[in-house]
């Protein structure tokens, strides 16, 4: 037995003392807040104590049974109590944010959550749920400094220009040209957008770059010059070479851009050129016969010092049986000359 007061004696005296703190407090916000929205918070307030109030009866009850019956030792049946007394307040409060929930008020399901609960993140989502996106985006903020979920939060309330102050501040660039553009500010999109495609092409990232001209700033034409830029400059050499193909919608046009470009790549680059290729002989059946004079050329110049290139004959001649024989039999010869 405990000499002085049990625990939760001591709890129920503290915890009217901070009620009457509290409910001071939410009067005190009648000077900054509307009259409802005070009453609102008073009316929580006031359904939660009760609650709490009912599971302090009923668990001081269960103690002088406890305490009766002799059946536990004070020590650990005081830290029972306290932890079973916690646990069903907490339940208690998600029951009340659930039961808010349930009714779509999430501005009430928010405070439990901020308030009683102290989980500020599930209040600021669940303002979010509610689509009260301007209240979550200040939660977010002011609360968790979490400034993504503010701007996600201030964009899908069309609050462009608070969620690019939070993009800038990010460093999301892109993101900044996107909710310009949705203001119908071009000039500021389009300069973000343009150190976009820089930071992109200074990461030797071409093909990236390139999406940013085409899709965002809809200038085809500077796209198609960074991934030139990149096949010249070996920055991922095959997949600029074969986006700058495939943005090449005419077939004439296309046959002449294949031609130029093989008559001026370096030998060192023709098994890259091979392989596009074999990409260009299966877009379009016009285009196989330049696609396949150029492979075999290719060929013809690197199997001296690569012989497996004589596998890529298949590609260009998917529906000759001739074709395989004629491998097999240069890889046979080939070994033969190898071994004597």
């Amino acid at each position: 037995m405990m000499n002085k007061q049990k625990f939760i004696d001591k709890f129920l005296i503290a915890f009217m003392i901070l009620a009457v703190f509290k409910i001071i407090g939410i009067a005190a916000q009648l000077f900054h807040e509307s009259f409802w929205s005070v009453v609102g918070t008073l009316a929580i307030f006031l359904v939660v104590a009760f609650i709490i109030m009912i599971v302090i009866t009923a668990l001081k009850d269960k103690e002088q049974n406890m305490n009766n019956s002799g059946k536990r030792g004070s020590g650990g049946g005081n830290f029972y109590l306290e932890s079973s007394l916690f646990d069903r307040i907490r339940s208690k409060y998600e029951e009340l944010a659930e039961k808010y929930i349930a009714e779509k008020n999430y501005k009430k399901a928010a405070k439990v959550y901020m308030n009683l609960l102290q989980d500020n993140f599930r209040g600021a989502k669940t303002l979010e749920n509610g689509e009260l996106y301007n209240e979550a985006a200040a939660v977010y903020l002011k609360k968790l400094n979490n400034k993504s979920e503010a701007a996600s939060c201030y964009e899908k309330a069309k609050q462009y220009k608070k969620a690019i102050d939070l993009y800038k501040e990010m460093q999301q660039k892109e993101k900044v040209g996107d909710l310009y553009k949705e203001l119908n500010d071009i000039n500021n999109a389009y300069h973000y957008y343009q150190m976009v495609a820089d930071d992109y092409a200074a990461g030797s990232q071409m093909v990236k770059a390139s999406l940013v001209y085409s899709k965002k700033m809809e200038q085809p034409e500077e796209a198609q010059k960074i991934l030139l830029r990149g096949w010249d400059e070996d920055k991922d050499a095959f997949n600029c070479l074969n986006n700058y193909f495939a943005n090449v919608f005419d077939v004439k046009k296309l046959e002449v851009e294949i031609q130029k470009l093989y008559q001026k790549t370096p030998s060192y680059k023709k098994v890259i050129y091979l392989e596009a290729m074999k990409h260009e002989f299966k877009k379009d059946p016009k285009l196989q016969p330049l696609t396949r004079r150029i492979a075999y050329e290719i060929i013809a110049e690197k199997v001296s010092t690569r012989s497996e290139i004589i596998n890529e004959l298949k590609y260009f001649n998917p529906d000759d049986s001739i074709i395989l024989k004629d491998i097999s039999r240069f890889k046979t010869g080939r070994n033969k000359m190898l071994r004597n």
